[in-house]
């Protein structure tokens, strides 16, 4: 059976979490992802991943303003499950770390072939695992720099 290229399956397969000491747990999504399924992710994933690298109570979880991430529903369930949010505003380039740590994934996984969805979300679940904290560590750490470049070119493309 041949499938598309995995970059255009892998949204399957979600990071859960991702912070300084590492990454955290890796949702698998069956079906499409709407706030009830993101809420999910958020409960099974990120949760467990806060106890897992031992984050102290002051972390913030870092979204997109993408709709299931800021409707209604799921802006109570935050308040109710008392995950603090970075506001974020709606016209912004997507700067979240993660994302970077998702392109490394998706080549990765590319250079493995799958040549099935079983083995596709195998693949997935390896290389995260493999995932150094340093990498994680260092896409933190370089944040700050990725904001001035962005204040630099007014919101335009920048090299990262």
């Amino acid at each position: 059976m041949a499938l598309p290229a995995p970059a255009r399956l892998l949204p399957i397969v979600r990071p859960g979490a991702m912070c300084s000491p590492g990454p955290g747990r890796l949702a698998v999504i069956n079906g499409t992802m709407n706030s009830a399924v993101y809420q999910k992710i958020l409960k099974e994933n990120v949760r467990p991943s806060v106890c897992d690298l031992k984050l102290k109570r002051t972390w913030v979880l870092q979204q997109d303003n993408d709709p299931k991430h800021t409707s209604k529903y799921t802006s109570e369930w935050l308040k109710k499950n008392k995950m603090k949010t970075l506001e974020w505003p709606s016209q912004s380039p997507d700067l979240n770390p993660i994302e970077m740590l998702w392109h490394d994934l998706k080549k990765v996984v590319h250079a493995r072939k799958p040549s099935n969805v079983a083995e596709l979300q195998q693949f997935c679940k390896d290389e995260w695992a493999k995932i150094p904290p340093q990498r994680c560590n260092r896409l933190i750490a370089s944040y700050g720099k990725r904001l001035i470049a962005v204040v630099a070119a007014k919101g335009g493309p920048t090299s990262y």
